[in-house]
């Protein structure tokens, strides 16, 4: 694992809200705006970014935790621009806060936990019993 980041480094995705991000469950359609399950999906992969970049090719990350405040509504069409800064990296633990914003408004905000393990150490982990 490498890192060359420093604490309060940012990484942005941008993510444009789709009939494929509403909230959805097996009753149907709740509401025609982003769910909390895409939104967390979104800042997830906003964390990655600082992972992609940190791991060497015989390992890979695995999500920890994820905590979302959902504020406000994304509609469809909007552009969700999510910033993850790095919190913490403490051996091969990496925090990143985020928050997602359309414009100047706040959509969501939380935190992301990802550890970074060898590919084989995670591929034992994963493997069916």
């Amino acid at each position: 694992m490498n890192n060359s980041f420093q604490i309060g480094d940012t990484k942005v995705y941008r993510k444009t809200v789709t009939a494929a991000d509403f909230a959805r469950f097996d009753d149907g359609l709740v509401h025609a705006v982003c769910s909390t399950f895409s939104l967390a999906q979104a800042a997830e992969w906003a964390g990655r970014l600082f992972v992609l970049e940190m791991k060497e090719k015989d390992e890979e990350g695995i999500g920890t935790f994820l905590t979302i405040n959902h504020k406000s509504p994304a509609f469809e069409g909007d552009q969700i621009e999510i910033i993850a800064s790095l919190k913490s990296q403490e051996g091969n633990n990496v925090i990143c806060s985020f928050e997602a914003r359309v414009g100047d408004r706040l959509v969501a905000d939380g935190e992301t936990g990802q550890k970074i393990l060898k590919k084989d150490k995670l591929a034992s982990v994963l493997a069916p019993r």
